[in-house]
């Protein structure tokens, strides 16, 4: 697979929901020869090329070289995303409108997804012969079902001077209309069911629940006179799931001794405490089973551990032309700059002098450009799964990523340039001796 912008607009396209990042992830690997493993059988591990599909939202891929011991390294992003989140017994009308209850999942910019048609993916999951066995199906509509209409500027004069939208309230998508013309709120068993039923092919009275986020159908496209930029939603953070797989590939590629991994954990944009996020003992438990399989000890591990590295990808605050004074006066990464390293005192971004110095040896010897990202002292910035995936695993780690204009907008921006860049570096981490 070529590993081009657009091959990163259409793997965006097709990670609708982190099921569907997971899903698309793991299609992509097996077919570059990755063999498929899962947490519920024993593993018989030797030199090869492996991936696991953990609870279905999150991704843990690993090579394994002639040599075990080489050295350990580990490239890590996540798959979910800012989105809207449809709740359990979503129908409710008003005045013959159907509306759906939804809540916020992440820290989303809530006025971009006004007006936007909306799809609606994730997984439905059906009644089984027990409560344990149960059946998890995929499903994206692939087209608009949803879409939360603005007030006219007529009904609000004041909308320009920027308007507080109440998520219980101003955020609730019209799906249809109710020839019935009734103020209900009804139970799950109701239209919803039906619409989730027509779309998976079972009845109804099969669906025990759901996870449906709903999604912008917007497509990503270069933008620009010179098309120097990328328009998408998703791309925090599948922009660095695409580099992550990139560099996974290329180990396999080069066949490079040690072992080499490419986990995409869940959860991060609501804090990573959870059994698939970066803040719990998964990618430790992980790593302890491979080394198991290999006929390796704890100690093996934890010496590797103690001399391997690993790079955390997630987006980085882009310079915005029209607000320049939102970025520190000497660290402000640009479009098509290349990387970004991601640096604070707090900590809330992985790192310290020595993780700089070897990533920036790292974009030295695979000719990748790289900037510096500090946030203005008297900003509190965001955060990443770095920090707190290191201090589960005390393994030196540096945060990493592309620059972004509008992070946590319905649709973000980046440079046209930039993926290459990434993707280039995690190939050289992962894929070179």
């Amino acid at each position: 697979m070529k590993f081009d912008n657009p091959q990163l607009i259409k793997y965006i396209k097709g990670c609708t929901s982190p099921y569907h990042t997971v899903d698309t992830s793991l299609q992509l690997l097996v077919d570059a020869g990755f063999t498929e493993l899962s947490l519920e059988e024993p593993w018989s591990l030797t030199t090869g090329n492996y991936v696991v599909n953990v609870y279905g939202t999150t991704l843990f891929a690993f090579h394994i070289g002639e040599d075990y011991r080489h050295s350990l390294r580990i490239a890590s992003a996540h798959t979910d995303f800012p989105a809207i989140r449809v709740k359990p017994n979503p129908i409710t009308d008003v005045k013959g409108y159907t509306k759906l209850n939804v809540e916020m999942y992440g820290g989303l910019i809530q006025n971009t997804w006004l007006d936007r048609p909306l799809g609606a993916a994730g997984t439905v999951v059906l009644k089984g012969d027990n409560p344990y066995d149960v059946e998890s199906v995929l499903v994206d509509t692939k087209r608009p079902i949803a879409i939360i209409p603005n007030l006219a500027i007529h009904m609000n004069r004041n909308v320009n001077d920027g308007v507080a939208l109440n998520r219980q309230k101003e955020m609730l998508p019209i799906i249809m209309m109710n020839q019935q013309g009734s103020d209900t709120t009804k139970s799950e068993v109701d239209e919803w069911n039906t619409f989730l039923a027509e779309e998976v092919n079972c009845d109804p009275s099969e669906i025990l629940s759901y996870e449906i986020t709903l999604y912008p159908v917007t497509e990503g496209i270069l933008v620009g006179t010179e098309f120097d930029f990328i328009s998408s939603p998703r791309l925090d953070n599948l922009t660095s799931c695409f580099g992550a797989l990139s560099g996974i590939v290329e180990a396999k590629k080069n066949k490079v001794d040690g072992i080499r991994c490419a986990v995409l954990f869940d959860n991060e944009e609501v804090g990573s405490r959870t059994k698939q996020g970066g803040a719990g003992m998964l990618l430790p438990n992980l790593l302890e089973r491979v080394y198991r399989s290999l006929g390796l000890s704890r100690d093996d591990m934890d010496m590797d551990v103690a001399r391997g590295f690993m790079i955390s990808s997630d987006v980085a605050h882009g310079l915005h032309p029209n607000y320049p004074e939102k970025n520190d006066i000497t660290n402000f990464p640009v479009l098509n700059g290349g990387v970004t390293l991601k640096q604070a005192a707090s900590q809330s971004y992985a790192g310290d002098a020595m993780a700089i110095a070897i990533v920036k040896g790292l974009c030295e010897e695979a000719n990748v450009k790289y900037q510096i990202y500090v946030n203005r002292s008297d900003i509190v910035g965001g955060s990443t799964v770095g920090s707190i995936s290191s201090s589960m695993l005390p393994m030196r780690t540096m945060d990493i990523g592309l620059p972004l204009l509008a992070m946590h907008s319905a649709v973000e921006t980046m440079g046209a340039c930039d993926q290459e860049q990434l993707n280039r570096l995690m190939q050289h981490f992962l894929g070179d001796e």
